[in-house]
């Protein structure tokens, strides 16, 4: 008697939670949904690649970040100014934004021209050509963070070579649009 009267307690709080269970989750996944969405308000990071499609089909303006996972203020811009809700919805709906490691390897194709990390192997940071050829200054080595500014035209508006924190980049952002 006392085993039956625990199967049954057993069975009947079974039946109890998968019925709690069956109520809570469908209503948990819908609570869930809008953090979800929020969360996904992220700056849509395009390659060079990518972006010489889109300037194709609609030309805009064009911010492009250079850094290095060793940058200690590239990381702390993308954990503040590019984490803005301001900042990123004003790149989103603006700007085309890329992103791109000054150190990669990899062989990127832009405008018919291939571009590669020459440096690759013969130094200890070595820097790709891209990030050469946009962000440096004449008598300074090249040097990070590096945030350049384009108008429609890809022609080089603004180079920042600092941090950028919020305040400053929404500012930056909004006299981009009004030059």
């Amino acid at each position: 008697m006392c085993l039956r009267l625990v199967f049954l307690l057993n069975s009947s709080v079974s039946v109890i939670v998968q019925n709690v269970l069956g109520i809570l989750f469908p209503i948990l996944c819908l609570l869930a949904s809008p953090v979800a969405q929020c969360q996904s308000s992220d700056v849509k990071w395009l390659t060079f690649e990518q972006l010489e499609k889109a300037l194709a089909a609609e030309p805009r303006r064009v911010l492009v970040d250079f850094y290095a996972d060793w940058c200690a203020y590239c990381r702390k811009m993308d954990d503040a100014a590019f984490r803005d809700p301001e900042v990123v919805a004003a790149l989103n709906s603006n700007f085309y934004a890329v992103r791109m490691n000054v150190e990669t390897r990899d062989t990127i194709y832009f405008s018919g021209v291939r571009y590669v990390n020459r440096e690759a192997g013969n130094k200890r940071n070595p820097v790709h050509e891209i990030p050469l050829l946009l962000a440096s200054r004449e008598g300074v080595p090249f040097t990070l963070p590096a945030v350049v500014l384009f108008d429609e035209s890809f022609q080089i508006r603004n180079r920042y070579f600092e941090y950028i924190s919020p305040e400053s980049m929404r500012t930056i952002l909004r006299n981009s649009l009004s030059e």
